[in-house]
């Protein structure tokens, strides 16, 4: 199994910035894609961001396109996701999710996601 724990949400003022963690469990985090999905109140859980294997490719939904930049570090079995400019509607728990031999851009299908992570909320306030 492949734990994935995120980190860094919480509250921030409309037009500010966070940055999420995802702290991975194992010894094989190079092979997976890694990515973000965020689920508000009411909605279904919707694709955020996506980061290949090595890092080389990254792909976004246009909600955040622009404005939130994934990234990843392979030694530390870690992935990033920086949050800039943010809008009330970016308000949402946000998971991290791994994908095994996955594209960035097939990973904003749901059925891509082997592993989840618990979620951490983020709330923008306006």
């Amino acid at each position: 199994q492949v734990q994935l724990v995120e980190s860094g949400g919480g509250l921030v003022q409309a037009g500010g910035s966070l940055r999420l963690s995802c702290a991975a469990s194992g010894r094989t985090f190079s092979n997976y894609a890694m990515g973000w999905f965020r689920q508000a109140p009411g909605k279904e859980r919707e694709f955020v961001a996506a980061i290949s294997q090595s890092g080389s490719r990254t792909y976004y939904a246009e909600s955040g396109r622009g404005r939130f930049t994934i990234s990843r570090d392979n030694a530390k079995n870690t992935v990033y996701l920086q949050m800039n400019s943010l809008k009330p509607e970016d308000t949402a728990v946000y998971y991290c999710a791994a994908a095994r031999f996955t594209s960035v851009q097939a990973m904003d299908n749901i059925g891509s996601v082997n592993y989840w992570g618990k979620g951490t909320l983020v709330t923008v306030s306006s």
